[in-house]
């Protein structure tokens, strides 16, 4: 493998962004069979903490939620999933990645992990997956978290995302990948070089690419998504203390949008973050960790 820049190390990375952070934590990397697929998880935190399962977007995988998990992982129990054809957890054999799939494993992956009574906390897809998931298992969650996704989004937002996706993906270099994602986030060289490490391969031909199935950013091979009238009516039938939170620069989930989930749920609180974009955890997570800890603090009557 050639020689690379791996940036900044996850403490020096979190204290860079501003994220407190009480023990040096560091999770355990697991693998639990579910829905007949192997799935890979991080494992953050000690056994019976409070637990907190969290979803990731699309493109992106568990360690997304690195700096989240390392400022809670004292107090709760965290497993932040991989999502089919995301990670190191299986791709669909046969293609399959619809909502229909994807609820499927996560059905699967909670009785396999014997969660009961948990917070679900899910990022753009992740998100989705979460309120949806939260609407079919009514008095079973703990508190739900819903990160910068509504069941409407701006069309902006996913004609850029989508013109990202299909440039291409097989490039010679891991410094390349680093070029094109610091030109999209914006972050610091630093911080992309040491989360870059966990998204894309090298392969056998010494060339890199994602490290999420190529069907995903393939125009017409994705499954259709579901209609905005029936993901309003999942919305609707959300039981438990919701936190619904948006980036302040986001071209995808409008303010509007969520302004009405937070009519429809009848227990949610929202929150815009500041500077932060679609990438809401990432961008900016110290604000994040904030208003996620107002909702957990209540949620389970500690003090944060």
């Amino acid at each position: 493998m050639a020689s690379r820049s791996v940036g900044l190390g996850l403490y020096d990375a979190a204290r860079a962004m501003g994220v407190s952070f009480t023990n040096e934590n560091q999770p355990t990397n697991r693998t639990v069979r579910a829905n007949g697929m192997e799935f890979h998880y991080l494992e953050w935190g000690s056994p019976g903490n409070p637990e907190i399962l969290m979803l990731h977007g699309v493109s992106q995988q568990a360690h997304s939620w690195d700096f989240v998990s390392l400022a809670l992982s004292d107090r709760f129990h965290i497993m932040a999933l991989d999502q089919r054809g995301h990670g190191d957890s299986d791709w669909a054999s046969d293609g399959d990645y619809s909502i229909e799939a994807q609820q499927s494993d996560i059905d699967a992956v909670v009785d396999a992990l014997g969660l009961n009574g948990f917070t679900l906390m899910g990022h753009s897809m992740g998100g989705r997956n979460s309120y949806i998931w939260a609407s079919r298992h009514p008095q079973t969650l703990d508190g739900l978290v819903v990160i910068d996704t509504g069941p409407q989004g701006q069309r902006e937002g996913r004609d850029r995302i989508q013109r990202f996706q299909q440039l291409p993906d097989e490039l010679d270099s891991f410094e390349e990948f680093a070029d094109r994602v610091q030109e999209y986030t914006g972050r610091a060289r630093e911080q992309v070089l040491g989360a870059l490490q966990y998204s894309i391969r090298e392969r056998s031909d010494g060339k890199w690419s994602w490290k999420y199935d190529k069907i995903l950013r393939t125009p017409g091979q994705r499954a259709p998504g579901w209609e905005a009238d029936r993901l309003w009516e999942c919305v609707k039938k959300i039981d438990c203390p919701t936190l619904v939170v948006r980036g302040e620069r986001s071209d995808i989930f409008a303010e509007d949008t969520m302004n009405r989930m937070r009519d429809e749920i009848a227990d949610c609180a929202i929150a815009t973050i500041p500077r932060a974009g679609h990438l809401v955890q990432g961008d900016n997570p110290a604000d994040f960790l904030v208003e996620a800890e107002k909702l957990l603090a209540r949620v389970y009557n500690k003090g944060m």
